[in-house]
């Protein structure tokens, strides 16, 4: 540690750091507008000055940029010094000289950085009275509005667009006071996390479009703590409601996850909430659709279900106490995972690596740290975005060596990437076709999943010998698996990324043997897979049969009934399947928040929450629990599904969940029941949490108009309604301190409204919350040094003659289910297609955009083509979930029609 004197008052702080980071970890409030704390220093705004003093006989000291200087022993500066303080007053004014009077009416109002810092520097009259410098703003698509004159020449969204992101299209033009940053002409802004740059921006130049439809001021919004549901990750997000609508989602920091950021489909895909197709009233069908109370809903449960032989299916996309409710009510021999069959398999497999092997599985932080990473089977960006936004980070790491022998801090950004320029650290990619993170890939290769398992399997046997031996290797492949091998076995940290997207087990093993033949080498070696949905491995450790055993229970006979739970089983199995299945089924219930194809086949449908209506656990592909909070109260009849679920096992009389009452209850039940689910009782704390006797309120202390918002009805301001389940409340009522971090609804300090208020609630800047980050891992890695390896090495692929193998590919905007419902999203999606090589095609007789004619799964399917000549010959890319594209279970062979075949039919493409 180092003693440092801030206006002559001792502290110790962490060596390593800039006087700026110390100040703020301390405390001290200090203006800043160009340094970011996952972006580091370049000194642009001059906003951050200080004083620093030779010694204590020193009395003039000199003018320096707190963030440029490092923290050394004894060194002594002040904030408070009076020419300190009128060289920010200047500087904010300077900055301020163009800078329109409009907070009225900018959406950053209330939240904006720049006004805090503005009413920090000192700043409250404006001497300027020449003309303003104006430009014309640009069209940058369905996420982000663009205001320009608002610019205060930061620098911070072309850092971090090009610099932490990849980003390729934005920039700064011109130069002196005259900066433009933007695209060199409209068009839409083409990188995955644009919409940091709402966040990043410390005024209104870059703000959220969706909530612009829908504006509310943030202190107005009702907030709470939740995760996002679109991936697998579960990065940490805050949703924040008015009107009984959500409005905005925006980063929640979770200094092992996702940090400072979130990508655009985590960001923008919350508009489903708000969908048309949103299930408000419970539905019973007789002869015509009929929406009925909760009471007649329950009624009619009640009496065709008390005899039925009843089975449920469960939800990847549900929380953890849905799923273990269903599975509670149906027994344990009658719950089935309501996934595709090859999901299960991959997810299982997964699993199984993760617990028993001797890798540990790495957080997105520690992602950012390795500094040697091979990718086998996974297009990243369009599976596991923030993922991709690490592993950009980690290709830093061996090249910032050379930062460190010149003596450069880490932090001091502009000279770090000026002396390692273009360097990369090593980062192999093996996947199905070109991926976003090509370009700063040391090598790839594209290829079938079989492929690309045998080179994973080559690269194992290269680092230990104990694994089995790949032969008939080409040349260029055995080229590639010694690089490789080399790499990471001279790496300090090296890092295996897989999944489940390539829908190959044989890629997950070959990850999985090169995890640990490293790991056999004494190596701090990480595994990272990815998994489909965001609980898919909390409903893997949940357990349960598969759905084919569902769909044959109910045609043979063995049960009659079945509780379908927030799930479209048109995207996990065949249509004829599914069809023969909901058409033998006595009684059909399903619970969901979507009207989807399976709905329209259920006799009762209950109207779910979403996660912004609910309260619940993900696992997320770590294994870290994490808790996700109702952000407003509902109408009665829209409720979590556990709470149905619970109220139908009421009326059922079912001896365990008549016992339930609040989500604290299934908890307790589930940590019981299984032992390894222990640690969801540590991830929040229960309902009955309180501190100096008081909840948390969801509203900020500035919240207004609860009246008014309720005039049409009454003048009186209503009783808020209660939350038995969470210690946190829906007014604005309750304890205004900070609380533990899982239950922190938004982050706001005295001074510090904007998204920059973080640093008040860190340990130090860049690092842990208070009291730690939320959640908690329930799964780590067997020490041992004991290696098993899979030993199934697949053939070699070959292509068959009149057929394709259809492999899935993957889409951001597209093929998640519910994001896809945002019309912002829906916009950046792509219309349905199969990508196949241009030497197929021309065997084919087909160019772009002609369709294709096949037979996939006894389904006649008729797709355009796009030529994609980074699919190996013989393959074919369907993407799988994007609307219009019908279901299969990939990767599979499908059947190439000749193109001249008269239809009786068209055939049908299934959304």
């Amino acid at each position: 540690m180092a003693t440092i004197y801030i206006d002559n008052v001792p502290y110790e702080v962490k060596p390593g750091k800039n006087l700026l980071e110390a100040c703020l970890t301390l405390g001290i409030n200090l203006p800043y507008f160009c340094w970011h704390p996952a972006m580091g220093s370049v000194g642009a705004c001059r906003q951050c000055a200080v004083k620093v003093f030779k010694d204590e006989a020193d009395t003039k000291g000199r003018l320096i940029m707190s963030c440029m200087e490092p923290v050394r022993d004894n060194i002594r500066l002040s904030v408070d010094e009076p020419e300190a303080k009128e060289f920010r007053e200047h500087v904010i004014e300077w900055l301020m000289t163009n800078h329109p009077h409009d907070c009225a009416v900018c959406d950053e109002g209330g939240a904006c950085h720049l006004q805090d810092m503005t009413v920090m520097s000192g700043h409250n009259y404006r001497r300027y009275e020449y003309k303003k410098r104006t430009y014309q703003n640009q069209y940058l698509g369905p996420f982000l509005n663009h205001e320009m004159n608002r610019c205060i020449q930061c620098y911070r969204c072309v850092r971090f667009y090009k610099d932490y992101a990849g980003g390729h299209d934005l920039d700064v033009f011109a130069a002196h006071n005259h900066v433009y940053f933007g695209r060199h002409e409209n068009g839409v802004l083409e990188n995955e996390f644009s919409g940091n740059l709402a966040e990043v921006c410390p005024t209104g130049v870059f703000t959220d479009k969706t909530l612009k439809q829908h504006y509310t001021r943030k202190w107005d919004l009702t907030m709470a703590p939740s995760v996002c549901q679109h991936c697998s990750l579960g990065c940490n997000i805050s949703a924040g409601e008015r009107y009984g609508s959500l409005r905005q989602i925006t980063s929640r920091y979770n200094g092992e996850v996702n940090g400072y950021f979130i990508c655009d489909r985590g960001r923008f895909g919350y508009e489903f909430v708000n969908s048309p197709a949103r299930i408000r009233k419970a539905l019973v069908r007789t002869h015509l659709p009929e929406a009925v109370t909760k009471e007649v809903a329950l009624q009619e449960i009640w009496g065709e279900l008390r005899q039925a032989r009843l089975i449920g299916i469960g939800s990847p996309r549900a929380s953890l106490e849905s799923n273990f409710a269903l599975k509670a009510l149906v027994g344990e021999n009658n719950f089935h995972l309501g996934v595709d069959e090859n999901d299960q398999d991959l997810v299982d497999l997964s699993l199984k690596i993760l617990r028993k092997g001797p890798a540990r599985n790495f957080s997105l932080r520690e992602v950012e740290t390795a500094d040697a990473v091979f990718i086998l089977g996974e297009d990243l960006t369009n599976t596991a975005p923030m993922l991709a936004l690490a592993v950009r980070q980690s290709v830093r790491q061996q090249p910032l060596a050379q930062v460190a022998q010149a003596s450069i801090p880490f932090w001091q950004d502009a000279a770090a990437r000026e002396l390692v320029q273009d360097k990369k650290g090593p980062l192999f990619i093996a996947s199905i076709t070109a991926t976003k993170l090509d370009e700063i890939a040391t090598a790839t290769a594209h290829a079938s999943p079989d492929a690309i398992a045998r080179l994973g399997f080559a690269v194992a046997n290269l680092i230990s010998e104990n694994s089995p031996v790949v032969t008939h290797l080409s040349e260029a492949e055995e080229t590639m698996a010694q690089q490789i091998a080399d790499a990471l076995k001279t790496a300090k940290k090296p890092l295996i990324i897989s999944g489940c997207a390539s829908g190959s087990e044989a890629v997950l093993k070959a990850a999985a043997n090169i995890a640990g033949a490293l790991c056999e080498q004494v190596k701090t070696a990480g595994i990272v897979l990815t998994v489909p949905e965001c609980n898919s491995l909390g409903l893997a450790m949940l357990g349960g049969h598969r759905l084919e055993s569902a769909f044959e229970a109910i045609q043979n006979g063995y049960a009659d009934s079945v509780i379908i739970l927030e799930n479209n089983l048109y995207r996990c199995a065949n249509k004829t399947a599914v069809d023969s299945f909901l058409g033998h089924a006595k009684e059909v219930l399903v619970l969901d928040h979507l009207h989807h194809a399976t709905t329209e086949k259920a006799r009762i449908v209950l109207p779910a929450g979403t996660f912004a209506e609910a309260d619940g656990t993900l696992v997320n592909n770590e294994g870290r629990a994490q808790r996700f909070y109702q952000v407003y109260p509902t109408p009665e009849d829209l409720q979590e599904s556990w709470r149905w679920l619970i109220n139908i096992g009421t009326s059922l009389r079912h001896p365990v969940l008549s016992n339930w009452k609040n989500l604290d209850d299934i908890n307790q039940a589930l940590a019981e029941a299984d032992n390894q689910f222990k640690g969801i009782l540590a991830a929040a704390p229960p309902a009955e949490f309180r501190i100096a006797g008081q909840k948390i309120p969801r509203e900020s202390h500035r919240f207004s108009g609860r009246t008014a918002m309720n005039a049409h009805h009454a003048v009186s301001e209503p009783k808020p309604p209660e939350d038995p389940d969470t210690p946190l409340t829906f007014t604005m009522e309750g304890y205004r301190g900070e609380p533990p971090s899982s239950i922190i609804p938004f982050f706001w300090s005295p001074g510090w409204n904007s998204i920059q208020s973080v640093n008040k609630y860190q340990e130090e800047i860049g690092g842990h919350l208070h009291h730690g980050d939320p959640g908690i891992r329930l799964i780590e890695p067997v020490q041992t040094n004991l290696t098993h390896y899979f030993s199934e090495v697949p053939e070699d692929f070959a292509p068959l003659q009149n057929h394709l193998f259809m492999v899935p590919l993957y889409h951001i905007f597209g093929s998640e289910e519910q994001s896809i419902l945002a019309p912002g999203i829906a916009q950046r999606a792509p219309e349905p297609y199969v990508a196949i090589c241009e030497a197929d095609a021309h065997a084919l007789q087909l160019k772009e955009g002609n369709n294709l004619d096949f037979s996939l799964e006894h389904q006649i399917i008729r797709l355009p083509v796009k030529i994609n000549n980074d699919i190996t010959k013989g393959t074919a890319g369907l993407p799988k979930g994007l609307p219009g594209v019908p279901y299969a279970e990939l990767p599979a062979w499908a059947i190439i029609l000749k193109q001249e075949t008269t239809w009786k039919h068209q055939p049908q493409i299934i959304s």
